[in-house]
């Protein structure tokens, strides 16, 4: 049976922020990302929560990390905004680029914020949850590395290439989804193996392009889209969106800079927001929304995207998370450890 520890919301933070500082991270590099990986927590998405600081610290083998890099902004008559991360990790980025983006948004109608060189292991919901909060509706897309076939293939060519929407709602949370084109996220094998327990089928394959459910051999092998071909057409969408489109690395290129193979993926994201109210002039898109989301949710065992998340929210917010002890072993080691050992 595993040991756990309840941690206070607070407690995840302070924890996350100080192993970041310790190993080297800035004080606002290390605040964002502990931003970040205590919401993960406190929804119940445990693959980007604590279990993610021991990549972030790995990170730092990679000769282009900078865990003190001041991300700069660039704004122009354009409605594209862009951020250069400079090494430095996309939660501070996105606290740099995202409140010109809403400005862009709310003057063109449509905006995007190109986030540039960038180490980006964290979820993407946070920031399209921020904007539909703020009454935009949002998409973000972001390559990763390396671990996925396409369809048909055996080799791993495109990312778990994640991709996520925010839409506003009236007196309730955000509508919001954050999906891996891939079958399953990395991280989700990752915590499979770190449990021992089998994988779904359908989820990877081994190195001769083989079905597997064991989490060794499917991290050695490769990752499979969902829906087949489907999964694999919206995998080539996110390389060209996050990659081609601003000008950032492909997956295999992700990976061949990778050159710890610590799992930490650098490129671009392309976060796109738009202002309702240059869309609908005639009617309350968010009434019409609600119309939709009742017809859905008056049959038997319908929810929405989000809603499972933001009940474990609720219950985190007011319990603590239970953290595995072996986690927090895990890190505590991070944290006593000097930065050179």
């Amino acid at each position: 049976m595993t040991d756990f520890r309840t941690l206070s919301l607070a407690d995840i933070a302070s924890l996350a922020s100080a192993i970041l500082v310790k190993r080297g991270f800035s004080v606002e590099q290390a605040a964002a990302i502990a931003d970040t990986v205590t919401a993960a927590e406190r929804d119940g998405c445990l693959s980007h929560g604590l279990f993610r600081i021991p990549f972030y610290v790995a990170a730092l083998k990679n000769a282009r990390a900078d865990p003190r890099a001041v991300p700069t902004l660039q704004v122009s008559d354009s409605s594209v905004v862009h951020v250069d991360a400079h090494g430095g990790f996309c939660p501070l980025a996105l606290q740099v680029g995202v409140p010109a983006l809403q400005e862009k948004a709310r003057q063109h109608g449509i905006a995007a914020l190109a986030l540039h060189d960038t180490y980006n292991i964290a979820a993407l919901w946070p920031e399209v949850e921020d904007l539909a909060n703020a009454g935009l509706v949002a998409f973000a897309f972001t390559a990763s590395n390396a671990y996925v076939a396409p369809a048909g293939g055996s080799r791993p060519v495109y990312g778990t290439n994640p991709m996520a929407f925010g839409f506003p709602r009236k007196g309730e949370q955000p509508l919001v989804f954050d999906q891996a084109s891939s079958a399953s996220a990395r991280g989700e094998i990752q915590l499979h193996l770190r449990e021992g327990k089998p994988l779904p089928a359908g989820w990877a394959i081994d190195r001769n392009g083989e079905p597997t459910t064991d989490p060794v051999t499917a991290l050695e092998g490769a990752q499979l889209c969902f829906g087949g071909h489907k999964g694999a057409s919206l995998a080539l969408m996110v390389e060209l969106l996050a990659g081609a489109l601003i000008g950032d690395a492909f997956s295999m290129e992700s990976s061949a800079l990778d050159t710890h193979g610590v799992g930490a993926p650098f490129g671009g994201e392309l976060v796109l927001a738009i202002d309702p109210s240059h869309c609908n002039r005639s009617t309350d898109h968010l009434a019409r929304a609600e119309y939709l989301f009742r017809e859905v949710l008056e049959q038997p065992g319908t929810r929405l995207p989000s809603q499972r998340r933001y009940t474990c929210r609720l219950r985190h917010q007011s319990d603590g998370v239970k953290v595995p002890m072996s986690l927090l072993s895990e890190l505590s080691e991070l944290e006593n450890n000097s930065v050179g050992s």
